[in-house]
């Protein structure tokens, strides 16, 4: 914690991953509040390193929040990276804080991941935590500080759009919810902000994936892959929702290819494959890209073509519950 204190001073750039979610944006709102609190002398500026989903501009206007895409960071004092597991999530942003001199915070709630630690001053991951925001707000409490109302509710959403509006979660995501409520409350004003109807490109993504999908039986479990080139999480989803038990939706937008994948909860404790960990991970490095995140849900950025990605994220969880098979 004091570590921590003694490099929350001067210009500090609060950096959110591409695409940033809810739990992202909300994590570097609390954050900017923690460091100017801090330090009251310092300046904590939002940065959105590639932009923002539909459902977090639509935060961002409401709280208030005030962000850039383009910042200086030559003279920064500090960068803190919130929710990122690894560098490729941050675009340019990547290679800047590669081979910045100034100390390089990271907070998450991911499978700790070497390409951050080979570069973190401090690396605060806990993937036990449902949300960044959840780690954020512990660190308030380390502190030994109360979020303002409007930081309070900030990180309420941010825990409430990570953990599935609670669906998943430990006793401490409820511990920190419930002290966040009598901080920013209430919560159908929480809940209000994340409410949204997808858009109509979304919805066609998510029946175009439905149309493509093949279907692969592994151990008596079912492995749902297709490929759209945009809103893959949605389209993952949405292939769980339909009765699949793992998802993995690839698809390219320009030269990158963007793979995420999904499970039950059933899956993952049946099985404990690790999407994030196990799969991810590995197709990341197989395809000269990199990948992270949950047990039940992660993403990758990488090269390859879309059909070879499905393939071998197909394999790499065949080869889990074969291996597990033989051993039973």
């Amino acid at each position: 914690m004091e570590a921590l204190r003694g490099v929350l001073r001067g210009r500090v750039l609060l950096i959110c991953h591409h695409n940033a979610d809810p739990d992202s944006i909300c994590a570097a709102y609390a954050v900017q509040e923690l460091v100017r609190r801090l330090d009251p002398s310092a300046v904590a500026e939002i940065v959105l390193s590639g932009g923002a989903s539909a459902l977090s501009k639509r935060i961002i206007g409401e709280l208030g929040m005030a962000t850039s895409e383009l910042t200086p960071a030559d003279d920064a004092d500090a960068f803190v990276v919130l929710d990122t597991a690894t560098l490729k999530q941050l675009d340019d942003w990547g290679e800047i804080l590669a081979s910045a001199e100034a100390p390089k915070v990271f907070i998450d709630h991911h499978s700790p991941h070497p390409e951050i630690s080979s570069i973190a001053s401090i690396y605060l991951a806990d993937e036990a935590s449902s949300s960044t925001c959840e780690v954020v707000h512990r660190l308030y409490e380390g502190y030994g500080l109360t979020p303002s109302a409007s930081a309070a509710r900030a990180l309420l959403v941010g825990i409430a759009y990570d953990s599935r509006h609670f669906s998943i979660g430990t006793a401490g995501t409820f511990r920190s919810t419930s002290r966040l409520l009598e901080a920013g409350g209430p919560m159908t004003e929480v809940t209000a902000l994340l409410t949204s109807k997808p858009v109509r490109s979304e919805n066609i993504a998510r029946l175009k994936a439905a149309q493509r999908m093949q279907l692969h039986t592994v151990s008596s479990w079912t492995i749902a892959t297709t490929h759209v080139s945009s809103y893959q999480a949605s389209a993952a989803r949405a292939l769980i929702g339909l009765g699949a038990d793992v998802a993995v939706v690839a698809g390219k937008d320009g030269g990158e290819l963007r793979a995420s994948l999904r499970a039950t909860d059933g899956f993952h404790r049946e099985t404990s494959i690790h999407l994030g960990r196990d799969v991810a991970m590995a197709l990341g490095a197989e395809f000269g890209g990199a990948g992270s995140g949950h047990s039940t849900a992660a993403g990758v950025n990488c090269g390859g073509s879309v059909r070879a990605v499905l393939l071998r994220a197909v394999e790499l969880i065949a080869n889990k519950l074969n291996r597990q098979s033989d051993q039973t």
